[in-house]
């Protein structure tokens, strides 16, 4: 991989963010048939079914690689046809259109709504819970890693060593709520067609434009006041986050198989702002104070299955500070970490 300071183009970084591990290329060196991949046109889109293709090369095996949006965005189909991806517009909220996709052995499930989720509930649920529904009917027969995330365990005890897979769910919220929905969807379609998947509850993915440490380094960089009260986090190069998803086809299983996506270390807000500082030359300024609890997953079983991250939270924080420095783009979604009453 490149060092990541060195990165200065946004065609740079995503080839950074899509460069396959040696896991990533082993399972899609043992996986049968093509790979579709499902609400592929948010932020983590794009690197991620680049990297299947990439992997899919590196392992020598010729296969369809399909990414599927509504592609609602100018340019945003352009964008994976030029690197020699399959794009098909699809609204999976319309059965009529996701029964017309074609058949397809392996699928990822990509889609899901968070942000501006609070006040259109019912579009939320409908994303989460009906979508879910309407794929894992359709795909019945296929392998399917779906993503699902870390807010379904709700706030855990700062020090516990975060969340585990084993843990009851304590969703806060009705987006965390909704997302459980997604889970439980999952595992009803499993339980009835034998269905063979992964869910993956990622915490927090992050790359140089986007991300909590992005959304605090901006707050340094300007001069904003950081609140504490979500004190600590965990996060997980995207690039990392996209092996450990292809990586996954491998643990596939009926009852769904349940990983934790984040990365190793509980990273404290305020050291990692202090850190930011010092590399602008800039004094945070904070409000607030930690609480003794947060919402952090553990990720020991994905380290053991695929390995430990290449990226590490010491070589993002000085990189995203390089790359805002120089005006590097970002894409302008905040993450909304800090939310602690579930409200996104």
């Amino acid at each position: 991989m490149p060092e990541l300071q060195a990165i200065e183009t946004n065609d740079a970084l995503e080839d950074s963010l899509s460069q396959p591990s040696e896991c990533a290329v082993e399972a899609l060196a043992r996986l049968q048939g093509d790979l579709m991949f499902l609400g592929a046109g948010g932020k983590m889109g794009l690197s991620l079914v680049r990297m299947a293709l990439r992997a899919s090369q590196a392992a020598g095996v010729r296969r369809r690689v399909i990414a599927v949006s509504r592609f609602s965005e100018p340019g945003k189909q352009a964008e994976f046809e030029t690197q020699g991806l399959e794009a098909l517009p699809c609204d999976l909220l319309d059965r009529g259109q996701v029964d017309e996709l074609p058949e397809c052995a392996n699928i990822v499930f990509m889609t899901g709504m968070k942000f501006g989720s609070t006040g259109q509930m019912g579009m939320t649920w409908a994303m989460n819970c009906l979508v879910p529904a309407l794929v894992a009917e359709r795909f019945r027969h296929s392998r399917i890693v779906a993503f699902s995330t870390g807010n379904i365990y709700g706030l855990t005890r700062v020090g516990r060593g975060g969340s585990r897979e084993s843990d009851s769910p304590q969703p806060v919220g009705e987006y965390a709520m909704s997302c459980l929905g997604r889970e439980r969807v999952f595992e009803h379609y499993s339980a009835l067609y034998g269905t063979s998947l992964a869910i993956l509850r990622l915490n927090y993915a992050c790359e140089l434009r986007y991300g909590v440490l992005v959304d605090l380094a901006e707050s340094v960089w300007q001069g904003k006041p950081i609140d504490l009260s979500m004190g600590h986090v965990n996060v997980i190069w995207q690039g990392d986050a996209n092996a450990m998803a292809l990586a996954a086809f491998g643990q596939v299983a009926s009852p769904p198989a349940v990983l934790n996506l984040a990365g190793p270390e509980t990273l404290s807000v305020r050291d990692v702002c202090l850190e930011f500082g010092r590399l602008f030359g800039k004094t945070p300024t904070f409000t607030g104070a930690p609480a003794d609890d947060a919402l952090l997953s553990n990720s020991s079983r994905a380290t053991q299955l695929f390995g430990p991250p290449r990226v590490l939270a010491a070589d993002l924080v000085p990189a995203i500070a390089e790359w805002i420095r120089r005006g590097g783009t970002r894409l302008g979604k905040p993450t909304k970490f800090q939310s602690r009453d579930g409200k996104f």
